[in-house]
């Protein structure tokens, strides 16, 4: 029997929901369940699949206040947290009409040193996915890959994180709704032993978390020779030109930074300027960095919600003590504020800092803007590739076609050019992570649906199969 866990409101501090995570025998018997269903799941056409979807993006629609007030209370943000509704919807029903047109063509081909033998391919989804995501958008991360893999054919397994696992509730409820869905996907909340039990019972995993977690779920998956698809942290860098027009560069480099309390793995964590225009740059980020109000009292109000996870807090202190202690200057907030008994750091500005300080080296997770500046565009480039993550990054320069030149020297998975972090809202653009920030192929573009589809090749001969003697010491000479 699994003991009753207690969930931390990030507003007041305190504990206001329990759940019980699921039992080892009760994960067999949801894995079983989904395995059994995904057969039939399966064996529908994508158009059929579509529709299931699109029925289930209208019961999430009509639940959407009961969705919305449990996000409410995961993450202690309003509008973020609708907006999280909104992007499944709109996920849901996208994939659910483009599932058909991306489901790979089977023709014959002929072969090109024997035209008599032929080749097709029988595509076919893995049977059940296993789905575990983090607490900082726990609708967005719990749906991202489920959602085409579903799309696909395969039956899903999600494992929300203990954080946040009130969005559970509710958004189950809408799944039990919608005939033929509940067969094939389940959400189990729960801690990592729940997280180890679900990649112990699938054939494939997805992860979204921090690199030191993406290890271990990559060695697990490694043990039993299932792929794991990882999406794990990241550093990223934005780099600032001397012909950059000052003003767009601060509204992209502080919203790129502070949105969601900086707490999404595409924030901007490390900004590099061009010493011709660092001193305007810092001065307007730094007065307008301080105009971004907290969401307290009223969470109807404000820029930034708190910090959800307690224990991310301690790291941002530690970051901030580590930067000052070595010379760095906080030019406005610094300090992680208790209100309520929730945890909240204003936008902090950061100058005179280096690669000697972990909040340019490590990943920070809040809304943290170091800044510093380069001489050459070579160092710009160096300064932004000298770190383990790779995950994605943005120039800012006067054209796009020097922010492009740069971004083309960029060790990242994208970038974005003349903005920040625009993977957070244009999903269109394949792309992989490099370096420690993930593994395998990518969740956006249509490489998102297509990657849980495995390729059978069936190859045919029209003409008589060849004799062993065709084969003989003889028949070579």
């Amino acid at each position: 029997m699994t003991q009753p866990i207690e969930v931390r409101n990030p507003r007041t501090g305190m504990p206001d929901y329990r759940f019980t995570p699921p039992t080892e025998r009760e994960l067999d018997t949801l894995a079983t369940r989904l395995r059994e269903g995904q057969r039939d799941w399966a064996a529908a056409d994508a158009a059929h699949r579509g529709q299931v979807l699109q029925d289930w993006a209208a019961r999430i629609e009509a639940r959407r206040d009961d969705l919305a007030a449990a996000l409410e209370a995961d993450t202690g943000r309003r509008r973020l947290a609708r907006l999280e509704i909104d992007g499944a919807i709109a996920s849901i029903r996208g994939w659910a009409s483009r599932a058909a047109a991306l489901m790979p063509r089977s023709d014959w081909v002929e072969g090109r040193a024997n035209p008599a033998i032929r080749h097709a391919g029988q595509y076919l989804p893995y049977p059940l996915v296993g789905v575990i995501s983090p607490w900082n958008f726990p609708l967005t991360l719990s749906l991202i890959d489920a959602i085409p893999a579903l799309a696909a054919g395969c039956a899903v397994l999600v494992k929300p994180s203990e954080v946040t696992p009130r969005f559970a509730e509710p958004l189950s409820a809408t799944i039990g709704e919608v005939a033929g869905l509940a067969g094939v996907l389940a959400l189990a909340p729960g801690v990592g032993e729940t997280g180890q039990g679900v990649i112990a019972r699938a054939d494939l995993v997805c992860f979204t978390g921090s690199v030191a977690t993406g290890r271990k779920v990559a060695a697990q998956a490694a043990r039993r020779l299932i792929p794991a698809f990882l999406e794990l942290g990241g550093k990223d860098p934005l780099i600032v030109t001397k012909t950059a027009p000052v003003e767009a560069a601060v509204t992209a480099a502080l919203r790129g930074s502070v949105l969601s309390t900086g707490q999404a793995c595409q924030s901007i964590e490390r900004i590099y300027v061009a010493r011709e225009i660092h001193d305007a740059f810092l001065e307007r980020l730094t007065d307008e960095a301080r105009k971004v109000r907290i969401n307290w009292p009223d969470i109807a109000s404000g820029e930034i919600g708190p910090i959800i996870f307690e224990a991310q807090a301690e790291t941002i202190r530690r970051q901030l003590e580590d930067a000052v202690k070595k010379g760095a200057e906080v030019l406005t907030g610094g300090t992680v504020e208790r209100h309520g008994g929730g945890l909240w750091l204003k936008p902090t500005v950061l100058t005179n800092v280096d690669h000697s300080m972990a909040i340019m080296t490590e990943e920070t997770f809040g809304p943290v803007l170091p800044v510093m500046a380069f001489e050459t565009e070579d160092e710009a480039v160096a300064l932004a590739n000298d770190t383990e993550f790779g995950l994605s990054a943005g120039v800012f320069a006067g054209t796009l076609k020097e922010a492009e030149v740069i971004a083309r020297r960029l060790q990242t998975g994208a970038v974005s050019l003349n903005d920040a972090a625009l993977t957070a809202v244009f999903y269109e653009a394949e792309k992989q992570a490099f370096k420690a920030s993930g593994l395998g192929p990518s969740r956006m573009g249509d490489a998102g649906l297509t990657r849980f589809l495995r390729r059978k090749a069936l190859i045919a001969n029209t003409g008589a199969p060849a004799p062993l003697s065709a084969f003989a010491e003889e028949a070579g000479s």
